[in-house]
């Protein structure tokens, strides 16, 4: 029975392989037919991009098959124009791969500075003491007085928190990276076990008022939907501890880690009040200039796609034919109405041609676009 099986297969593969011999055949007809349009549109001084031949070609096209196959055919002739939009643009303007990153610089090991964000206790400090064991450790309160020391030599290297596996991206630090301009050079993962913490003595029923980051009461939203608590955001869980301990009375707790409690002399009211039990936290190293070499896995770009339907597709699709892993996108809103910026992390290394050729398609297709790391997921 499976001999038969088999058999039936490979007979429709065969066929299959032929259609695909037939599609290639008039893929290229095709693309030399966007050569001399390529040519027509630069003596005329055409635009590539002409959004009313393309609803009519869709439209075309979909006329010409059932219902069924409406949405894949639309996404074949949207995707077939895409190319053909990025091989006009590398005739028309002979695009080379640009240096998408300045020369890499060496990895620090001796007489490291290294600053976190946050107080004694923070998740941050956990990540910097796992990334940097033998480094000068500082922290600093605010996420962009990091930025500020990296950025004016103050410290080789700094730790910040980018995404939650719960609450997801962290966008302040989306933004900063772009508006200092600094590089990601390395990224690991911390296990966030979130607990309760308050002064030794103090009962649960007492509570009357929780401090903690907005993104601790984020991971912890089932626990404190039905208590009756205020709740205080700090800028770190580890400040949000430190508050607690200094509070008069007996009425005031914070969502922090054992060794943040440990750090200001609480106990834990309630341990491991996530609404995850796989919570984790995945922190960034950025440094003024890019490191990166064989063993990078990891490339972090920013870039914005113009306004229209499938922009975004269009700018990502180099990535899908090369192969390569999309692992994370977000989107980030900008001073313009209806404007965003993009930040994706592809699997890869930038010293790889086809990761370079695939950069350069992409972008082509967008209105900016920068690499801001190449690194190893440690």
């Amino acid at each position: 029975m499976a001999g038969n099986q088999d058999k039936e297969i490979t007979v429709f593969r065969e066929v299959i392989d032929g259609i695909d011999q037939e599609i290639v055949r008039l893929f290229e007809q095709r693309m030399e037919l966007s050569q001399e349009i390529s040519e027509h549109k630069v003596s005329h001084n055409m635009a590539i991009y002409d959004p009313t031949r393309e609803e009519q070609v869709v439209g075309a096209a979909t006329a010409l098959v059932d219902k069924d196959l409406t949405g894949e055919v639309t996404m074949l002739m949207r995707t077939l124009m895409a190319l053909s939009r990025a091989y006009q643009r590398k005739l028309t303007f002979h695009i080379e791969s640009p240096e998408f990153l300045p020369p890499a610089k060496p990895h620090k090991t001796q007489n490291v500075r290294c600053v976190w964000q946050g107080a004694p206790g923070a998740w941050g400090e956990q990540a910097a003491v796992k990334l940097f064991p033998d480094a000068a450790l500082s922290h600093a309160e605010y996420f962009e007085d990091v930025f500020r020391q990296v950025k004016d030599d103050l410290a080789d290297y700094g730790v910040l928190p980018i995404e939650n596996s719960r609450t997801g991206a962290i966008g302040e630090t989306y933004d900063l990276l772009r508006s200092y301009g600094c590089y990601i050079v390395g990224r690991t993962w911390i296990d966030v076990k979130q607990c309760l913490l308050a002064k030794p003595g103090m009962e649960l029923k007492g509570v009357r008022e929780v401090y903690s980051h907005p993104e601790g009461f984020r991971q912890c939203r089932r626990y404190l939907l039905d208590k009756p608590w205020d709740l205080i955001a700090t800028s770190n869980t580890a400040v949000a501890a430190a508050k607690a301990a200094a509070a008069d009375g007996e009425h005031t707790a914070a969502i922090g880690s054992r060794i943040a409690a440990a750090h200001n002399g609480l106990e834990i009211l309630a341990e491991d009040i996530m609404d995850s039990d796989t919570n984790r936290t995945s922190f960034v190293v950025i440094a003024a200039q890019p490191e990166y070499g064989a063993e990078s896995d990891l490339i972090s770009v920013s870039f914005a796609a113009a306004h229209r339907s499938g922009s975004l597709c269009e700018a990502l699709l180099p990535f899908m034919a090369g192969g390569f892993d999309l692992t994370r996108i977000e989107s980030r809103p900008t001073a313009s109405p209806q404007s965003y910026r993009f930040f994706a992390e592809l699997g890869g290394n930038i010293d790889d041609p086809k990761m370079r050729e695939a950069l350069t398609h992409a972008a082509n297709a967008t209105e900016y676009f920068e690499v801001i790391g190449c690194y190893r997921n440690a």
